[in-house]
């Protein structure tokens, strides 16, 4: 039983973790709000962390309920993310470096950033909703199914501490980079979040041509 619980949730968190990625997400993060101090980034933690618990609870419940009912196919789902994550992560890779930009040009998002973009796309974006979505139809309907259920738990209370103490920490880890190398990886990261998003638009593409193959003549 406990080896049961132990290799499903194993199983969500390796299907999770990498494409939410805490430690990739924190340090995009600092190109949103780069001068939140201490008691700040503190509570954009906690904010970003309890609203991804939410996306992903909602996205393994109840997300392919909502995308039936609405119509929306999985395919349609990548490629409107793959559009937005690929969006963002182009105007990451073309945003402004300059030291001397004041506080208001840098926030240039209207509210608070915890929930867009913080949360949404750069934590847990499209890819990681299809994921959840497709975690939760493919649990056990009968039987075991407890067992999954415990184990999601376990796995989003992990993946959840992981967000927090990355996004907490995020400016002690760029401290420790220096500045240079911080924005070296912010660069690369910019890039594989537009590529992710060109992946994920394509993923879609292909699915749908081939669910709705050309008629030949």
């Amino acid at each position: 039983m406990l080896m049961e619980i132990g290799q499903a949730t194993l199983v969500i968190l390796a299907s999770l973790l990498p494409i939410v990625n805490p430690p990739g997400s924190a340090l995009l993060s600092l190109g949103i709000v780069p001068h939140a101090d201490s008691a700040e980034r503190a509570r954009l933690a906690r904010r970003v962390a309890t609203n991804s618990l939410v996306l992903l609870i909602g996205s393994l419940l109840v997300g392919a309920y909502v995308l039936s009912f609405f119509g929306v196919s999985i395919p349609v789902l990548r490629i409107a993310g793959g559009i937005v994550i690929a969006a963002a992560g182009w105007r990451m890779l073309n945003g402004q470096d300059d030291d001397d930009e004041d506080e208001a040009t840098v926030h240039k998002h209207r509210g608070d950033p915890s929930f867009y973009p913080l949360t949404l796309p750069i934590t847990v974006g499209p890819g990681a909703i299809a994921v959840a979505i497709a975690i939760g139809t493919g649990s056990p309907r009968e039987g075991a199914g407890w067992i999954h259920i415990v184990a999601a738990a376990i796995a989003l209370a992990v993946l959840t501490v992981s967000i927090y103490l990355c996004m907490r920490f995020a400016d002690t880890l760029s401290h420790k980079l220096g500045k240079e190398r911080t924005q070296v990886i912010l660069q690369l990261l910019a890039f594989v979040i537009f590529c992710i998003g060109v992946q994920l638009l394509w993923s879609g593409l292909s699915e749908l041509l081939n669910l709705h193959p050309t008629a030949s003549p």
